[in-house]
């Protein structure tokens, strides 16, 4: 026991020997500017001193920074993760092993191959973000974690890559960046503490060829639509010029036939009118030719207009046949009151039958005398 406190003794008075040495001229100078409204805090800095490997040496009194967590071991073996600020470790006992940043980091995908479903080679690099979520198993679950993630990285983008095809890559980026991270985070985070927060594709790089391919179709992909929109403006333009016809047509139909209506109904108001006029001429002709002179005043009225009559037969080109007293004006008139004569007598006669028959359907019928008991009588109107 006594040669192995010897042996702490050994080591810890180079220890405290640094420790006076690195703090000896910050504490001197606090005493000295407390005066001056300087704290000590300020100008006091911890001096860290590492290994040959990069790790911070074992001082007894440890700061660890903030976002960072070391990984102590004991005796060679885990003994527990220091927290930022101010820890205290044995000396030759402990040892830290391991420093994890807990920040997120961001490493550079290097550019590798992948081929899509339809055989087409592309170039792609990107850039992952990461963080660790747990120093232990990123410590203790995987030898180097950055170069492993790198690795995961590029194994999952080519063969999520080979399962779609070349125009979905360009469309459906984000959500082929997605499938990267879910299927990074199924494998790293829960055997090496390690989650992927994001993946983006950086660059994809496209043999000549298949650009210059794909630049034809993108050329015949713009003709066909010109085309297409093209044609569409023709058919419209075509059922606007025979809509626009129909409509025409349709109200010019419309409007000859309320023009056939309108003339129509003139017409027949007319031939109402000429109707109505003639039927007041007769009527005032009768009541005149009732009158005292009425015959000779209508003798008067038809030699006048076969005089008139004769005279325009010579106007014309037509063949007639006329009796051969055509000039004796008064046999003609004559026979013209005859056939008057005759006409009136014919409607008076008519006139007689239909009061006769108008009287007749008047009169009761005649009762049998079985019926009634009675002799039979003449009935005389």
């Amino acid at each position: 026991m006594a040669a192995y406190m010897k042996l702490c003794h050994r080591a810890i008075s180079p220890t405290f020997s640094r420790l006076s040495a690195s703090y000896r001229s910050p504490i001197t100078q606090s005493s000295a500017t407390l005066l001056g409204g300087q704290g000590w805090g300020q100008s006091f800095q911890p001096v860290r001193t590492l290994t040959s490997d990069g790790l911070p040496v074992n001082t007894i009194l440890m700061f660890v920074p903030q976002q960072e967590a070391w990984v102590v071991e004991r005796m060679g073996r885990f003994f527990r993760i220091l927290e930022p600020g101010l820890n205290v470790l044995i000396p030759i006992l402990d040892k830290v092993r391991y420093v994890q940043i807990l920040k997120e980091i961001a490493i550079d995908i290097p550019s590798q191959t992948a081929i899509t479903n339809d055989n087409v080679t592309l170039n792609i690099d990107g850039v992952l973000y990461f963080r660790i979520i747990d120093p232990y198993k990123a410590s203790y679950g995987v030898e180097d974690a950055e170069f492993a993630v790198t690795q995961l990285a590029m194994t999952t983008m080519r063969s999520e890559i080979g399962k779609i095809a070349l125009d979905i890559v360009f469309k459906e980026r984000k959500s082929l960046n997605f499938s990267i991270v879910e299927a990074i985070n199924q494998a790293a985070e829960e055997a090496w503490g390690i989650r992927c927060l994001r993946y983006e594709i950086r660059d994809i790089r496209l043999p000549e060829k298949v650009l210059e391919a794909m630049q034809m179709q993108v050329e015949a992909d713009r003709k066909k639509r010109a085309t297409i929109l093209k044609s569409e403006g023709e058919r419209e333009a075509a059922i606007n010029i025979a809509e626009g016809e129909k409509r025409s047509a349709i109200l010019l139909s419309e409007a000859n036939m309320q023009e056939q209506i309108n003339r129509a109904s003139g017409e027949a108001n007319a031939v109402v009118t000429v109707a109505n006029a003639r039927a007041k001429a007769i009527e005032r002709i009768s009541t005149a030719v009732g009158q005292q002179h009425g015959q000779s005043a209508a003798s008067l009225t038809v030699a006048e207009q076969y005089v008139k009559a004769f005279g325009n037969l010579a106007k014309t080109g037509n063949t007639v046949l006329l009796p051969t007293n055509t000039g004796d004006v008064s046999s003609m008139v004559a026979q013209a009151m005859a056939i008057y004569g005759n006409l009136n007598k014919t409607a008076v006669q008519s006139s007689d039958v239909d009061n006769v028959s108008t009287t007749t359907r008047e009169l009761p019928l005649p009762v049998p005398d079985s019926v009634t008991g009675h002799e039979p009588h003449e009935h005389k109107s």
